[in-house]
């Protein structure tokens, strides 16, 4: 009976099929009736077949790698053949490193065996992997190039060391929270010979005061090219690292305590080929500037809430380095750095395309100077300054021929500059206004008026409340980023049936906001009435 019912199903299909190319055959007969028969049989497709399976492994591959981490999860449940190729070809990992990971970090790394990007992220709050875990993956992951640590305080120096034997390629380590010591990085640059990029933020297994162990320079110094140090106790003990990665081109130092002044001395002596420096919060007065400026290639330069240097070392660094290109500079309202340090800049650095001027006070002197003497200037932004009204903006609207985007905030500045700037700044695209309370709605949407291919963005900071920021990006609240420069298509305006609701639930949030501080401060004057009774 089985075979008779398989039979009848087959004549069946064949039935179908024979009557979907007889009528696929009409069609072409109508359409190219001079057609001979062996050519209608050679036009007809079978539909039936499945072309996807007739497709090499590589050029599923490279589909796979066009599609995003949510796209791809979804392919490799299609079948075995997709969930095997996806897994065999996907380069970047992201886990979550807690320590329930460790039980299938074997099968996880059997699927996923050509992960050359891995990061380990882990809550803070819960237990991360350990050194069982590092050595596994390290184990399986021989050919890893980039790997990020966040947070993985079960880490020590003995898992570090294996990892560093383990996985020889390694070119970027970024690693941040963790409690590993100078033993542990000193092995990654003692067998790490490739790499690029090191990246260290809260080591907390570095001792502090004479007692820790220096770290570096190790093989790894040959090739290095970035090293970027955050909020260590203790910073100062990769010096010989620095010192000996004559490749160096980027060093970013932020939040790091100690002295910087001599070290910075030893460092500009030795390292030469440095061409971008960024300082934050670090100590550093004109005598380490004076040693920066012994960088004759330097072309970008972050000076950020380092209050201890002044007119005299910005003026060592502008007649030394004048391949300037980008000069972000927070004065921290200071005032100790003005008209005399900008107008050095403006006589000796002429590619300079990118200026951010936070907390200073410049005033038309130098402005003028800075527009005149540098012709490639196209990105400008003015923060905090109680010096930057109307006149300022006048003669940059008049002098910076350039200039393509411009970014005033919390500056004097009214109506009357954005007139200035609707005739000058010819090849501005861009201009952001925020807290500048002399500027009106009315005034923003004149300028736009007058320039229709001008993006003016107006923000007064009176209704819509900022975001709470993070402790960690506290020193990033007043930072300037400019994105690159695209070239936007030409779209037709699209009328919005949401425009209306967004306006009024934005008008809606700021009320709430009002009235949520309201409160606070009513529960508060009672909290005092209370404990005063």
């Amino acid at each position: 009976m089985g075979q008779s019912s398989s039979a009848a199903a087959n004549s069946s299909r064949r039935d179908s099929n024979n009557h979907s190319h007889r009528s696929k055959s009409k069609a072409t007969d109508a359409i190219s009736p001079m057609l001979q028969p062996d050519e209608e049989r050679s036009e007809i497709v079978d539909v039936a077949s499945d072309f996807i399976s007739d497709l090499p492994d590589e050029c599923l591959a490279c589909i796979f790698h066009s599609l995003g981490s949510g796209d791809r999860k979804r392919c490799s449940l299609v079948c075995r053949r997709w969930l095997r190729i996806e897994g065999q070809n996907r380069h970047r990992l992201s886990l979550n490193a807690q320590s329930d990971l460790l039980p299938i970090i074997p099968s996880l790394f059997s699927r996923f065996d050509a992960v050359t990007k891995l990061a380990l992220k882990c809550d803070r709050r819960s237990v991360s992997v350990g050194d069982e875990a590092l050595v596994l993956i390290s184990m399986r992951c021989r050919n890893l190039t980039r790997l990020k640590i966040r947070a993985c305080r079960e880490l020590t120096d003995a898992g570090m060391t294996s990892l560093a034997k383990n996985c020889k390629r390694l070119k970027k380590l970024s690693c941040g929270s963790c409690t590993f010591g100078a033993k542990g990085m000193n092995a990654v640059l003692d067998n790490c010979s490739a790499l690029e990029e090191l990246s260290v933020k809260r080591l907390r297994g570095i001792t502090d005061g004479a007692a820790s162990e220096p770290i570096g320079p190790g093989v790894a110094a040959a090739s290095l090219k970035t090293i970027c140090l955050k909020e260590l106790y203790n910073g100062q003990c990769f010096a010989p690292l620095i010192m000996g990665a004559k490749k160096l081109r980027t060093l970013k130092l932020f939040r790091c305590t100690g002295d910087w002044d001599k070290l910075l001395q030893v460092i500009a002596e030795q390292v030469t080929s440095m061409v971008e420096i960024h300082l934050e919060k670090l100590q550093v007065s004109d005598v380490g500037l004076a040693a920066i400026s012994n960088c004759l290639d330097l072309e970008i330069l972050h000076l950020v809430k380092s209050p201890e240097w002044t007119n005299v070392g910005l003026v060592s660094v502008a007649e030394r380095c004048k391949l300037l290109r980008k000069l972000h500079i927070d004065g921290w309202k200071a005032n100790r750095v003005g008209d005399e340090g900008l107008v050095s800049v403006a006589k000796n650095c002429s590619n300079l395309q990118e200026l951010v001027l936070i907390g200073v006070n410049p005033t038309k002197v130098s402005l003028e100077a800075l527009a005149s003497n540098c012709p490639n200037l196209e990105r400008l932004a003015l923060c905090e300054s109680v010096t930057v009204g109307d006149v300022e903006i006048s003669s940059i609207a008049v002098k910076c021929v350039a200039l393509k985007k411009l970014c005033i905030k919390n500056c004097p500045v009214s109506d009357i500059g954005l007139e200035a700037l609707a005739s000058g700044c010819p090849n501005m695209v861009k201009v952001k206004l925020k807290k500048c309370r002399g500027v009106t709605a009315q005034g923003a949407d004149w300028l736009r008026a007058s320039r229709p291919l001008l993006a003016v963005n107006l923000d007064t900071g009176e209704t819509i409340q900022e975001a709470a920021i993070d402790n960690s990006d506290v020193a990033h609240n007043n930072s300037v980023e400019f994105p690159p420069m695209a070239i936007q298509p030409a779209f037709p305006a699209i009328a919005s049936s949401s425009a209306g609701r967004s306006t009024s639930f934005k008008s809606r949030l700021g009320l709430w906001t009002g009235r949520r501080g309201f409160v606070a401060c009513t529960l508060r004057r009672w909290s005092s009435s209370r404990n005063n009774t």
